[in-house]
This record gives structure tokens, sequence and C-alpha cells, in this order.
């Protein structure tokens, strides 16, 4: 059963979306919906391929074009948030009503792992006081490898050969 505070967030973010579209003077198709609730309901980083096969494996009909457009418009709506983690692969994740948080990337195998920890908060606090600036927001990627090198390893296969049957 769906949690009631994620459908909410989804009626909400629905909304938003519907009025950027049509202040941009965009179509309101049911697909970019589809991967807009796709998006919500999903957990973590994605890049637009997990979304495209994610749909298509549950047997929406959707197009690998109109999942990049859509992920384009979400990122101006403000509802998505694009991250390029290293090399040329961008990554999107959820922008509405989730705390910030910074990130920690393996180069091996692409994992992603959030952490959140106040004292970043207390650096921004003392950087906007020493240089009389304003920060509206910031981004924060550690780069590694995993030291469970197998399971790290295992990822990467699967990665592989994920990238490999992309058509």
């Amino acid at each position: 059963m769906a949690h009631p505070a994620k459908e909410e967030t989804i009626e909400l973010v629905k909304e938003i979306f519907r009025s950027h579209l049509k202040e941009h003077s965009q179509r309101q198709t049911p697909e970019r919906f589809m991967v807009l609730e796709e998006i919500y309901r999903a957990d973590g980083h994605f890049d637009a391929d997990d979304i495209f096969f994610n749909m298509k494996e549950a047997g929406t009909r959707v197009s690998r074009a109109t999942v990049y457009n859509t992920l384009d418009l979400l990122v101006e709506s403000g509802l998505v948030q694009r991250q390029q983690f290293g090399k040329n692969q961008y990554y999107y994740e959820r922008a509405y009503a989730y705390q910030q948080h910074d990130h920690i990337i393996c180069k091996e195998c692409g994992a992603v792992m959030e952490f959140c920890d106040p004292r970043i908060q207390e650096i921004k606090t003392m950087m906007e006081k020493m240089h009389d600036f304003n920060i509206s927001g910031h981004s924060l990627h550690f780069f590694g490898t995993c030291q469970d090198i197998d399971d790290c390893s295992r990822r990467a296969q699967i990665k592989e050969k994920k990238g490999a049957t992309v058509n």
C-alpha cells in the first residue's frame, strides 16, 4: 500500500508541474505526468535510461525522447535536480520536499551514497558571515572507491551489462 505522505507529495508536485507547463506553453501530456510519478515513487538517484526501462518493464508506453524531454522540463521547474557525478552521465533525483544532502561517489562502480551532516550548514552560515554573502544552495561530492572490492566489482559488471543493452 502506498504511503499517504508520498501520495500527497505526488499530487502536489503534479500541480506544480501542471502550472509550470501551462506558464511555459508546454503540452500537459499523460506521459509527462507518468514520468513525474515514476521519479517521485522511486528512491535515490537514477539516469534517464533507468526511468525509461522501469516504465517499459511496468508496461508503460513512453518513448526515450519523452523521458529525456520531460526530465529537462522537471529540472527547469525545480522538481528534479540534475547531478553529474564525473564522466558524461547525468543523474537525477527528486528535489521537492526532500532534505538537503550531499554525495559520496565510487569512481569504479558508480555507486552513489547520500549523507547529511549538520556541520555543513554551520560552514555555510560561517561563509555567509565571513564573505557577506547569501548562499542559496550548494553541491558537495566526495569521489573515491568502495572498500568492499567484491561488491564494487559486482556493481560495475551489472552497470556495464546494463550499458551494453542500451540502444
